[in-house]
């Protein structure tokens, strides 16, 4: 299995000016373009070009990232671009593909963010093999990203450096195979909604437990955070992290036994393998 993790190393060089431009405006695409450019003085806003039909997700992109350029065409944001990134729905993207063909050359690294859609689909689009594929989630707009990214067979190390630079300025990237994306979509691309949904679920059983809901929320909140930050800076396993938490006849074990009657774990389990089938589907 092909792995790189793109950490330490990368984060310490700074990324060289780069224009970035964004296909689409929604949600992803304005929370990676806000992470960017809080992230390194050298990706300004500036140089941050997009463009969307919707004049909702034009509003939400400039008030992310002030300063951002919304240009009228697709083709003016490839012009404009050292980097572009393809951030509209999976199933939009056949017709978008098609209609910037005759703008993409090698002169441009396109990146495209939709689920399921494979790197042969848009090489034979596009007519140029320098494309990665990234799954990131969410968080970047707060700099804790999971992302994972697949270059093509014509995107350069030089363009797999420069990219892990931009997605490790936002969280953690790492490289893997193209084969691996599904399943990464399917935990980390999905995972903040499940993640959501377990703090809403213990915000939830605090408020019946006499909490006020403000308080509740703030601690349920805080507690996944720390637990996150427990898992990936002592690097132990995470039921051996439970391990210490639950004493013999206590109140945790108690709770445990609680999630398990109705199959928590087994939730999780179904539902990353639910999101990993819908992303398959849409390739």
């Amino acid at each position: 299995m092909q792995l790189h993790l793109v950490t330490l190393g990368l984060k310490k060089r700074r990324i060289v000016s780069i224009r970035i431009g964004f296909i689409g405006a929604g949600q992803m695409a304005s929370a990676l373009a806000s992470g960017f450019s809080a992230a390194d003085a050298n990706v300004t806003p500036e140089a941050i070009s997009f463009y969307d039909p919707s004049e909702e997700s034009q509003q939400r992109f400039c008030d992310r990232v002030s300063g951002a350029n919304a240009l009228e065409s697709a083709e003016s944001v490839i012009a404009a671009s050292d980097i572009v990134f393809l951030a509209v729905k999976p199933q939009i993207m056949p017709l978008v593909l098609p209609e910037i063909a005759a703008w993409i050359d090698d002169q441009v690294l396109v990146v495209s963010i939709a689920a399921g859609v494979s790197l042969a689909t848009m090489a034979d689009a596009l007519g140029s093999t320098r494309l990665i594929r990234v799954m990131p989630n969410t968080p970047c707009l707060v700099g804790t990203s999971a992302a994972v990214y697949s270059p093509a067979a014509g995107a350069s190390e030089e363009d797999c450096i420069r990219l892990g630079q931009l997605l490790n300025s936002t969280g953690l990237a790492f490289q893997l195979a193209e084969s691996y994306l599904d399943a990464v979509t399917g935990l980390s691309g999905s995972g903040p909604a499940y993640v959501y949904n377990i703090i809403e679920g213990l915000s939830d059983g605090g408020v019946a437990m006499g909490l006020p809901r403000e308080i509740a929320t703030k601690l349920a909140a805080q507690t996944v955070k720390g637990a996150a930050e427990m898992v990936l800076e002592t690097g132990l396993h995470p039921g051996a992290l439970k391990d210490q938490v639950t004493s013999p006849g206590g109140t945790t074990i108690a709770g445990l036994r609680a999630m398990e009657d109705r199959g928590v774990s087994g939730a999780m389990m179904a539902a990353v393998e639910a999101a990993t089938k819908r992303s398959r589907e849409l390739g």
